[in-house]
């Protein structure tokens, strides 16, 4: 009996443990600045200022390299006719150097013969202060057009432009390549953009019931959101990141609040001091908000309106249309400037971040599993915890380990039970008094046979 007591025991804390790390929620909390996070799967390239020198990149893959002032760097692809490539690059000034409102990058794909495919530029414009911020190129198939169509090798092209009074330190780069799943066949895709689409601002979202979520400090642990209104913190020079599923035929709406400041007598105008960016689910550059200034009152900073997601959108001029073109998750980046720390001081500020995801999500229009360019149940049930992906991985290992840890320790204590019951029936047995098997009691103490 005491054994089978212990046995329930340890059962129920297994049990306890297994609830705890089920659980939903934030494995941190706000803090001081943190740097750039980057991909932990990031594999190391070196681009090369010669494109036949160039190192070729992977489908699906993640790089890490870096870029020098006014350097030009090439990167190869081996596309074949059919399949849409997205190659993007995420920069990110290191040490903290002084960077001007012109400084960013360019990048670019193109052809054997350096026809341009497409390109983009990622600007720091007039928030001049170091942050990542992010751009991307693709090669699309168009049986409309005549150039970047065939099979072969193409290249990525980036190139750095920084002022003379910026910091010299290089830049690194996180590079990502996506390929876009083939359309279903049969399906009656619309090559135009739309002319229109709801560019009214919806009613702002109610706060939710536990509505603080701190976010993260890159694309790849970017804390997950649902619609609704969302406290957290940001230190000046921090970025913060989040990410919103945003599907087929779904709108989404952002904005930015800081707090007052409780700083004693200070109220100094501080021009461009909060920036708030959107990105799509290729890490391509969707808009930017006009940047903020504070002077330490309460102030507020949004997003465009932005059309539904459509897989039509690719076709429009606008580049922040042609940007939501896929489903997916959609990244928001707030950063505040590190020059708010000179007249109000260097702890936290109270920051709101507001997102209202609009509209019934729609069918999407690929052929088999959509990868990035979807949004899936999991990815729901993800924003509505506020986890980001390592924290939904290691509490799903987590847990899995737990369940395994459960099942070896039943299995022992049930090990141990029977061969204590066993023991004890045999002890029972020997010491019983003569006769007492002919009354009908059978060794391990079960009901009298029925003769």
């Amino acid at each position: 009996m005491r054994q089978r007591s212990r046995g329930r025991a340890t059962l129920a804390a297994v049990a306890a443990m297994c609830a705890v790390a089920a659980l939903p929620g934030q494995a941190y909390g706000a803090g001081s600045p943190a740097s750039y996070t980057f991909d932990p799967d990031a594999e190391a390239v070196s681009g090369a200022e010669i494109s036949t020198d160039a190192p070729s990149l992977k489908a699906g893959s993640v790089y890490k390299s870096s870029i020098k002032v006014h350097q030009k760097l090439y990167y190869r692809l081996n596309l074949d006719a059919k399949t849409n490539a997205y190659v993007s690059a995420v920069v990110v000034p290191k040490g903290g150097g002084k960077v001007a409102y012109g400084d960013g990058i360019t990048v670019s794909i193109r052809d054997s013969s350096d026809l341009q495919c497409s390109s983009q530029d990622a600007r720091f414009q007039s928030a001049e202060y170091p942050r990542p911020i992010a751009a991307y190129a693709y090669r699309t198939v168009n049986k409309d057009s005549s150039s970047c169509q065939g099979a072969g090798t193409y290249n990525v092209l980036i190139e750095r432009e920084s002022e003379d009074t910026s910091g010299p330190q290089d830049w690194d780069l996180e590079l990502r390549y996506a390929s876009e799943p083939q359309l279903a066949k049969g399906g009656s895709t619309p090559t135009e953009a739309p002319e229109d689409w709801p560019s009214a601002s919806p009613p702002p979202p109610s706060p939710a019931t536990d509505n603080r979520r701190h976010g993260g400090s890159s694309y790849y642990d970017a804390t997950s959101l649902e619609t609704g209104e969302w406290k957290d913190e940001i230190a000046p020079g921090q970025t913060l990141f989040y990410r919103v599923p945003v599907d087929w035929g779904q709108q989404i709406f952002a904005t930015a609040g800081l707090g007052n400041s409780t700083a004693p007598d200070a109220d100094d105008y501080i021009s461009g001091a909060i920036a708030m960016s959107l990105d799509n689910p290729a890490r391509g550059h969707v808009d930017a908000a006009s940047p903020m200034a504070y002077k330490g009152e309460p102030a507020v900073v949004s997003l465009d309106p932005v059309p539904p997601v459509a897989y039509e959108n690719r076709f429009a001029s606008d580049s922040s249309v042609s940007a939501m073109r896929f489903a997916g998750w959609y990244y928001l980046s707030v950063t505040l400037s590190p020059e708010v720390a000179k007249p109000y001081g260097s702890k936290p500020f109270p920051l709101t971040v507001s997102v209202k995801v609009d509209g019934k999500a729609g069918a999407t229009p690929y052929a088999g599993d959509a990868g990035i360019f979807g949004v899936t149940q999991d990815d729901r049930d993800l924003a509505r915890s506020g986890q980001s992906g390592p924290q939904a991985a290691e509490s799903q290992s987590s847990t899995m380990k737990l369940v395994g840890a459960a099942g070896i320790g039943a299995g022992a204590v049930l090990v141990l039970g029977l061969g204590a019951w066993v023991l004890l029936a045999r002890r029972g047995a020997a010491t019983a008094p003569a006769g007492r098997a002919d009354r009908g009691q059978q060794p391990f103490g079960g009901p009298p046979q029925a003769w």
